[in-house]
């Protein structure tokens, strides 16, 4: 766990440079974040880290540490650092790769709002990004999609903005499963404001996220920076729709750059904001996809991983013979063991057997010498 001092350090370089920036990061790794935020402040760093000095100069002199974890604090939010156990090490491991760690590196630290770990949403999330103009059919479909992948354990992730985004967010939160809304300005800003109660929503289950200090207003250069952690915070990304310019097609980009699958929605052919889905789908840069399963499948083509297979049931535990007798009792009514043994197709004494032990665990019940579900 981060000390006082640490965190404090740690808050000073998360507002020093605007992220992300490579050469920072550099340094804070050799150094650690203490030492670090001490020779930006003495504007003396060690050899070969002249670049940071270069990027900390308009803002080094500005120590606001404090003040940003006491905001943090009061909107219930947190600085995750990399030495922090939740920090989603793994999924961000692609931003620090040669071809990409100049222009979008990995972050330095993160602020994070909301009761669920951050490395535990990263590992489930998929993402569902589109057009803020989103038509009805594409609030629709985006619904839809939201809906299936919360079902079956999976974390929607997006960018809190109107449109698909919103609705990938609503619809996850209306299925109660978990969402993660990536932010393009402080932590302490509703952006846009028409979502404030929405990210309220979001934090009681999910996560709101941002790489920017408590008080960092949104603007197009941070929408397109942000945009690198919606990709890498997921395990696949879908476009639901996407004009010929949009900022989704950013984000589409960032995935195919880090390696994440990525997945288009075709719409109408008269569609303007179905343009950008239908160049991916043709260039044969994204997959199609029409339901819940093919975005599953885009994101675990193998099956693997117990979030795909859906909610744990009471009868998980139970062995193959037994879950067959299991299976052979209607959902109403009661059935003698005969009745149980012809329906599974096992010997009577093996039939008894199973719901002995299917008694004790409170699977069945036995109603004058009959058998029924508990």
């Amino acid at each position: 766990m981060t000390d006082d001092t640490e965190l404090r350090a740690w808050a000073y370089l998360a507002r020093v440079v605007e992220p992300p920036n490579a050469p920072l990061l550099s340094l804070c790794d050799e150094l650690g974040p203490i030492e670090t935020a001490a020779a930006i402040r003495a504007r003396s760093v060690p050899h070969g880290h002249d670049e940071v000095l270069t990027a900390t100069a308009a803002r080094a002199d500005t120590d606001l540490a404090a003040q940003d974890l006491d905001v943090a604090a009061r909107i219930g939010a947190r600085l995750v650092t990399r030495d922090d156990p939740e920090w989603p090490a793994w999924p961000l491991l692609a931003l620090g790769q040669a071809d990409t760690a100049f222009r979008g590196g990995e972050p330095l630290a993160l602020w994070v709002r909301g009761t669920s770990r951050l490395d535990e949403v990263a590992s489930t999330g998929i993402a569902l990004i589109g057009s803020r103009a989103a038509s009805r059919y594409g609030e629709q479909v985006t619904s839809t999609l939201a809906g299936g992948l919360v079902a079956e354990n999976w974390a929607v992730v997006s960018g809190g903005a109107f449109g698909v985004d919103g609705a990938a967010h609503r619809a996850a939160v209306a299925c109660g499963g978990q969402t993660m809304a990536v932010m393009a300005c402080g932590i302490d800003r509703d952006y846009p404001a028409g979502h404030a109660r929405l990210f309220d929503q979001i934090a009681e289950n999910g996560l709101v996220l941002s790489e920017y200090p408590p008080g960092t207003t949104a603007a197009k250069h941070r929408f397109l920076t942000r945009n690198r952690l919606v990709a890498a915070m997921s395990k696949a990304v879908v476009v639901v729709e996407a004009g010929r310019r949009s900022g989704a097609a950013n984000t589409a980009a960032w995935a195919r750059k880090l390696g994440r699958p990525l997945g288009a929605v075709p719409g109408p052919v008269t569609s303007a904001t179905s343009i950008g889905c239908h160049q991916l789908i043709a260039d044969g840069l994204a997959a199609l996809i029409i339901d819940p399963q093919a975005v599953i499948a885009l994101a675990a083509p193998d099956g693997s991983g117990d979030m795909g297979r859906g909610p744990v049931r009471s009868t998980d535990a139970l062995s193959p013979e037994a879950k067959r007798v299991h299976d052979a009792i209607p959902a109403r009514g009661s059935v003698t063991i005969e009745e149980i043994a012809f329906s599974a197709g096992l010997e009577t004494a093996r039939v008894r057997s199973a719901l002995a032990h299917m008694d004790v665990s409170g699977h069945v019940v036995n109603v004058d010498g009959a058998w029924r579900l508990a």
